[in-house]
């Protein structure tokens, strides 16, 4: 029985009331205690793929293995920044493996040098099926996400891979490359690289041809892929392409003024055109120096979202092509890592950050998909063909014509 005291209300009721009030908030205050930063992130990357615009493993399985798997456990490969269980942890939903050549492979063997690294990621997409499903388009990156898979696009890094030839650049596309960034670290006979922007020497970014090459990607679909070019061939770039344009793997120039980073004016035609800037995590473009940490990176990201919009930043972290790493992003494990902190520390919402993780991308690759349809409703592919001298070096050619 209930004591009852002056006034008419009863003790015991309201004691268990208040006890059981007061044990509801503990129980809460308990929960609220266990999330952290990373719970908040790998919560949020179950509704969004996490798309990391650059990888070099492939090179990796070369430098490591010579391209025969069987030498390899991709579920467990420590002396890279990459492997089947990291990816796992860092729940990436999608990953363009670039397939990439040293310049001194230019008018030489560069084209089956690319063609053996397309081959190698289409045999170890083949081979771990449970975890890889390689993709072409914006709705293959969903699908593959929602099959709980890593969906896995191929991006040359490089136009010496096609050997100035558009027929190439088209067999490329049909092998699966859905971006091709221009240059690397050297010329091409149509486009110059970022290198020259240290001696003021970059003229004309573009030749007529390269402008072709522009012209074909945007009819063919493929993402144009300005990390890595001159100034010029950025702004060249920018005004001839009609579809948007990606950087896969590059920071603000405003933070750390490094030639392979965007200054604010292309970033502003960035924006303009509708495209994303991919940030990079190599401390030597993020702090100019061999010190980073996860803190510095987003310095960048929130530059480029402060400067341009949310709509046109993601993540491209360039593992396996960085012999450092930034503290705290040591390999494919740690973007929830990078997703927590943003939203803690800075202020980032989800919705925000579904943008950067993934949302910006597939909207840029399905509006490079529509201009494609668009384009290849009325216009043939394109016939152009460099000859002679404007090859380049032609000591190894038999067909310079």
């Amino acid at each position: 029985m209930a004591r009852v005291i002056p006034g008419g209300w009863a003790f015991k009721p309201l004691l268990i009331t208040v006890i059981i009030a007061f044990g509801a908030a503990v129980v809460d205050s308990t929960s609220l205690s266990k999330e952290t930063p990373t719970t908040v992130a790998d919560d949020l990357l179950k509704t969004v793929p996490l798309i990391d615009g650059h990888n070099d493993w492939p090179d990796a399985m070369f430098d490591f293995a010579s391209y025969k798997l069987e030498q390899l456990d991709l579920y467990n490969w420590p002396t890279t920044q990459t492997d089947i269980t990291r990816l796992r942890q860092g729940q990436v939903g999608a990953q363009f493996w670039a397939v990439y050549t040293s310049c001194t492979t230019q008018y030489s063997d560069a084209v089956r040098a690319c063609l053996d690294q397309v081959d190698v990621i289409h045999r170890f997409v083949a081979k771990y099926p449970e975890a890889f499903e390689l993709v072409t388009t914006a709705d293959g990156i969903v699908s593959a996400f929602n099959n709980s898979r890593v969906g896995s696009l191929i991006g040359l890094e490089g136009g010496h891979c096609i050997d100035s030839s558009l027929a190439t650049l088209r067999m490329f596309y049909d092998l699966g490359a859905r971006y091709m960034t221009l240059t690397h670290n050297c010329d091409t006979p149509w486009a110059e690289n970022n290198k020259r922007d240290n001696t003021n020497s970059s003229v004309i970014g573009l030749t007529d041809f390269g402008k072709d090459v522009i012209r074909e990607m945007n009819r063919l679909g493929m993402l144009i892929d300005l990390a890595h070019v001159s100034k010029a061939t950025m702004v060249a770039a920018l005004q001839t392409s009609v579809a948007p344009v990606i950087f896969s793997h590059s920071c603000a120039y405003a933070l750390c003024a490094h030639v392979r980073n965007v200054q604010n004016d292309v970033l502003n035609m960035t924006k303009a055109n509708g495209g994303i800037v991919m940030v990079n995590f190599y401390p030597y473009f993020v702090t100019c120096s061999e010190f980073a940490t996860l803190g510095d990176v987003a310095d960048h990201i929130d530059y480029i979202k402060n400067y341009i919009g949310v709509d046109y930043v993601g993540i491209g972290g360039d593992f396996n092509g960085i012999e450092v790493t930034p503290v705290g992003l040591e390999d494919s494990s740690k973007y929830p890592d990078l997703i927590g902190y943003l939203r803690t520390n800075r202020g980032w919402t989800d919705d925000e950050l579904r943008k950067l993780a993934g949302e910006n991308l597939l909207r840029v690759l399905r509006t490079v998909e529509q201009v494609s349809l668009d384009l290849s409703a009325t216009t043939t592919p394109l016939e152009n063909r460099l000859t002679g001298t404007d090859l380049g070096n032609t000591t190894c050619r038999s067909i310079t014509t």
